[in-house]
């Protein structure tokens, strides 16, 4: 590796965010610099490697037949690094850094960790509660729970629940309801984050073609679930968002069809590791959880 002497790692930095993100600009604001400091980075590792990785053009930087070979296995190296730091300071073993989503945290998570606790008292939990997609191999997270249809590159994924939608209203309105033509006269609170729409359950239960009446319409599906808890219409809901709701009979689901959406709930977990003990012990126990919350849907 003594090639390595006689090429600045800063400037290699400067080629791989540049030619990954596709734009000088990009690359500055991920690596925390100037356009010019990028631009000068770039230069000193073409001189040093003694040939030109990126063709400059009014459109931008393009790179060249060489350094698309170089941009490869620059993108390797960098990973390996990334997860060699992630590793060196994830320093006490016996915490577990989990990230999810923070709808799942809050009403469905948080509930239950009070449980995990008591059975694994030797682990302590820190939830990293966020809507980006972590990859553990190059951060602190040990394990990540999602929801999609569990393809998501540099990643392993492994179905923990598949997903199924499904009306709730207050009990109040649904004394209200007979068959599920009526909800088409309740005005819908909707998600407008949701990756589906009314049309799956709609369909699913021989009302296709027809529509909802929105009310109102929401960034965030807690607040979606909140507004349908205080008797302002129906939400098209999912098992892990609407449980709590669900048990605490502040919510109902009046005919108990489900309809699935092709995505699940997934585990997310770095590529080719073996799997630390601690996050064996949580999978289990989640899995666990889940089974004792869906038997409300049966």
């Amino acid at each position: 590796m003594r090639n390595l002497n006689s090429v600045h790692l800063n400037g290699l930095r400067a080629v791989e965010a540049v030619g990954r993100l596709g734009s000088l600009q990009a690359a500055a604001d991920e690596l925390g610099v100037t356009i010019g400091a990028v631009s000068q980075q770039v230069i000193k590792a073409e001189a040093q490697l003694g040939r030109p990785l990126f063709e400059r053009t009014p459109k931008g930087m393009l790179m060249t037949e060489a350094g698309g070979a170089v941009l490869a296995r620059l993108e390797e190296g960098f990973k390996a690094l990334s997860a060699a730091v992630a590793v060196a300071q994830h320093k006490d073993e016996n915490i577990l850094t989990i990230s999810v989503a923070p709808v799942f945290a809050a009403r469905w998570l948080v509930y239950r960790l009070d449980r995990f606790a008591n059975r694994h008292p030797d682990i302590r939990l820190r939830i990293d509660a966020t809507t980006k997609l972590i990859n553990p191999a190059t951060s602190d997270v040990d394990i990540g729970i999602r929801v999609g249809n569990g393809r998501w590159p540099d990643v392993k994924s492994e179905l923990l629940l598949a997903q199924e939608v499904f009306p709730v209203v207050t009990p109040r309105v649904a004394a209200t309801l007979h068959e599920p033509a009526d909800l088409l006269k309740v005005p819908a609170v909707i998600d407008g984050h949701a990756m589906f729409g009314w049309e799956i359950w709609l369909k699913h239960a021989g009302l296709s073609g027809h529509g909802m009446e929105e009310r109102h319409i929401f960034n965030d599906a807690s607040l979606c679930l909140d507004a349908a808890m205080a008797g302002q219409g129906v939400m098209l809901a999912w098992q892990t968002l609407a449980a709590y709701a669900l048990e605490q009979k502040c919510l109902v689901d009046p005919f108990g069809i489900r309809a699935k959406t092709g995505f699940g709930h997934y585990f997310v977990a770095a590529e080719g590791v073996r799997e630390p003990k601690k996050v064996t012990a949580f999978k289990a126990w989640i899995r666990e959880e889940m089974e004792e919350s869906m038997r409300l849907f049966r």
